[in-house]
């Protein structure tokens, strides 16, 4: 039957105090125990008729007012909503089966109107609950933000409604709470669960500083967390909104489906009534009537959608217009931004270079001892890489940086200088060290040298490092038809050359300011493809508006880059599109079948009704079979991408770069790379 069901159409009042809560839920409410126990009391009298009838050959009037009971009880919903559709002015498939129902009740086979009325309420309740599932797998989200939190004032932790935190406010969060707001951590270390919000299915880590999403869970550790944004603005209410503007919006076959339907009901009855022209038999009426609802038919769409906004959803990936499933499937050409979407964004030490007898441990361990107490980005990829290689670090004393140049600090008594070459020139550093570089830095290579005393001992060599599935995920789409992979970057032209290069792109534009991007974006459309913008949100911003699809990178916490493109990722990981690909190709299959099915479904059944081959019992358990078949054929589509919940991708190729010592090669698998 229809998407919004004869079971849901009972919309009840709200008062003033369940307003909010009706608010929050975002559709209309259903009284479901009270229809099932009414449904089951109908079944009761139905079964006790028949019952009565096989047991006892004088029970034919307790049969008969048994079955009518019955009938009335089971139709009564059935005829009520298509009595309130007329009376509204709308004439849909509700009418169809009403007419059914009361055609069977008027030949005085109570027990026919019964079953018939039965199996249609049958099929409703499953459809109804199935879709529902899906759905609420989605709104589940909403329920994950805690209603109360501990806010901390001057007078001590107070427990508070999470709608009346606001920004500023400072939160504590124990192990295995769910974060009330969205904030940045000021105390406090611990591991998160943000599945709901990115996709991810391990567990991050997360220090002062990092931020916090609402509805992710704190699995270890008491931190304390400054309020970002709180109530609707935070990342999770953005999500729902999201979530029930797609639900909201209509592929283009569904909306020719809902301007004809008006004109099917009519069609139908004309039918019914030549079948009765030419048989005189009411129960091939009946049966055509129930073979005419097409509810397999109009099921075929929404239960896929809502099935694949789910398996999107699950994924950290959000659809904002459903229409966007059908054309991602025609997508076959893809631009890219390059800084924080095929790249990290974030420098990262690729190479370490001792010079003389120095040992590459020691140079990193000097070199991210003096950087301990700088801000800047490399003294973060040093201390990262100490880490991950184990080096420990020293304390520096003497601590003293110039901004833009390099640093200096005692370290075990050293001066130690890290910087740029001019820097350490300027401080009286003897030799012509730069002469052992063999890195170009117009490729993206940010250089520093360290010297101790007065005497150079290596340099170190950091780039934006490509995303470690980047070349998969490009090579995936190639197989999947995507026929043209460009990527455009403000970054200069070799920069960009050595980009594409490490992930297998084949076009690379450099220099790019965000209207020379809108241009190129233009002028691929203008060839005929159907184009995908793929960038991080934010200064991307009028290049995704201009593709077919714009597709937003690591969207978590960020509202502009939530709202900038037509789908959103809330993660980096770059196989979500590929994904993307096969998911909107394998949902156009899926609605292709439940169409197929569908219109052979009533051709088949409407004839074989007419023949009197189907009597209207076996028309109604058929009918509710059909409707079963299309919800659980789109209901695949829910399982789609569980491969990419524990996917952990592989290491990106390392450039290529001089031969390495056997203490560099020690030191090779923890880089960065």
């Amino acid at each position: 039957m229809q998407v919004t069901s004869l079971l849901s159409r009972d919309e009840h009042q709200h008062d003033a105090t369940n307003d909010e809560s009706c608010a929050a839920c975002g559709h209309d409410h259903e009284h479901a125990p009270v229809r099932l126990w009414q449904t089951l009391v109908g079944v009761v009298f139905v079964l006790n008729a028949f019952l009565v009838d096989w047991m006892f050959e004088r029970g034919q009037i307790v049969a008969s007012v048994s079955a009518f009971l019955g009938a009335i009880t089971l139709g009564y919903p059935i005829v009520w909503t298509a009595m309130r559709d007329v009376y509204r002015g709308m004439l849909g498939i509700n009418e169809l089966v009403a007419i059914a129902v009361l055609a069977a009740f008027a030949s005085g086979d109570y027990k026919t109107a019964g079953v018939v009325a039965f199996f249609m309420l049958l099929g409703e309740i499953i459809e109804t609950r199935t879709a529902e599932g899906a759905r609420a797998s989605i709104e589940s989200l909403i329920k994950l933000t805690p209603t109360k939190a501990r806010r901390i004032t001057p007078q001590g932790e107070e427990e508070v409604a999470a709608k009346d935190l606001a920004v500023g406010d400072v939160i504590r969060v124990r192990p295995g709470d769910n974060v009330a707001a969205d904030g940045v951590i000021l105390a406090g270390q611990g591991s998160f669960n943000q599945s709901t919000i990115t996709g991810e299915s391990l567990p991050v880590d997360k220090k002062p500083g990092d931020e916090v999403f609402a509805g992710t869970q704190n699995l270890t550790g008491v931190l304390e967390i400054k309020v970002s944004r709180a109530g609707q603005d935070t990342t999770l209410g953005r999500v729902r909104e999201l979530i029930l503007a797609a639900e909201k919006t209509k592929l283009p076959i569904m909306t020719i489906v809902d301007q004809y339907m008006g004109f099917y009901t009519p069609l139908v009855l004309v039918i019914a009534a030549l079948v009765w022209a030419f048989t005189r038999r009411l129960d091939n009426v009946i049966s055509v009537i129930i073979f005419s609802c097409p509810c397999a038919f109009i099921l075929a769409t929404p239960t896929a959608m809502v099935a694949a906004l789910s398996a999107a959803a699950r994924l950290g990936i959000l659809i904002k217009n459903v229409a966007d499933i059908e054309l991602a499937a025609k997508i076959n050409a893809f631009i890219f931004d390059k800084t924080g979407t095929l790249t990290t964004g974030e420098l990262a030490v690729s190479r370490l270079a001792p010079l003389g007898d120095t040992k590459p441990a020691d140079l990193l361990r000097l070199a991210a001892s003096a950087e301990k107490y700088s801000n800047h980005p490399t003294a973060k990829a040093l201390a990262q890489l100490a880490k991950e290689a184990g080096v420990p670090l020293v304390e520096p004393k003497e601590f003293s940086e110039t901004a833009g140049r390099g640093i200096q600090a005692q370290v075990n008594g050293s001066l130690v200088l890290v910087g740029r070459a001019q820097w350490l020139r300027d401080n009286q550093v003897e030799g012509d060290f730069a002469k052992s570089v063999d890195l170009n830095e117009t490729e993206g290579w940010s250089l520093i040298f360290v010297a101790e005393g007065k005497r150079c001992i290596g340099w170190v060599g950091l780039q934006d490092q490509t995303r470690a599935e980047a070349r998969e995920s490009l090579a995936e789409l190639k197989e999947n038809g995507v026929r043209r992979i460009s990527m455009v970057s403000g970054d200069r032209q070799p920069v960009a050359n050595r980009v594409a290069k490490e992930i297998g792109c084949e076009e690379a534009e450099g220099e790019c300011l965000p209207q020379n991007k809108v241009e190129f974006v233009k002028a691929m459309k203008a060839k005929g493809y159907q184009v995908a913008v793929v960038g991080d949100g934010v200064n991307d911003a009028p290049a995704l508006a201009a593709g077919d699809i714009g597709i937003a990178m690591g969207a978590a916490g960020s509202e502009v880059a939530i709202h900038s493109a037509t789908i959103a990722l809330m993660n980096n990981d770059l196989r979500r599109l590929p994904f993307l690909i096969k998911l909107s190709r394998s949902t156009r299959a899926v609605i292709n079948q439940n169409f197929l099915f569908g219109v052979a479904f009533i051709i088949g059944g409407m004839t074989l009704a007419a023949l009197g081959k189907v009597p209207p019992v076996l028309a109604a358990a058929m009918h509710t079979a059909g409707s079963l078949i299309v919800v659980f054929n789109s209901a695949r589509l829910v399982r789609k991408g569980e491969e990419l919940e524990h996917y952990q991708p592989q290491p990106a190729p390392t450039p290529p770069s001089r031969p390495a010592s056997p203490s560099q090669r020690e030191l090779e698998p923890k880089l960065a790379t």
